[in-house]
């Protein structure tokens, strides 16, 4: 029984220890919000962001792009639908 007394004193004494560091570092938690707090009542409104250089992704088209790319579409896929002419068969080699 003696080993069982002294193992729940070192558990005992960890968590204490534990909870000791856990106290420590909340307390330093609490200094450093307190700080950027005041840093941020001190900045006042919300700091200006740098606008962007360039914007990215597609550019979006008007309607006279729209229909320019839709006729251009139209030809392509119109020829896509025509039957293929067969080249001669002595050409594959």
């Amino acid at each position: 029984m003696g080993t069982l007394r002294l193992v729940g004193r070192c558990d005992a004494m960890d968590l204490y220890k534990a909870i000791q560091d856990l106290h420590t570092e909340k307390g330093r938690l609490d200094r450093v919000i307190a700080s950027l707090e005041e840093l941020q009542r001190t900045a006042g409104s919300a700091p200006v962001l740098p606008k962007p250089a360039k914007r990215r992704g597609r550019k979006s088209m008007n309607s006279s792009e729209r229909q320019e790319v839709s006729g251009r579409m139209r030809k392509y896929w119109a020829g896509r639908r025509q039957p293929k002419q067969e080249a001669p068969s002595g050409a594959g080699g």
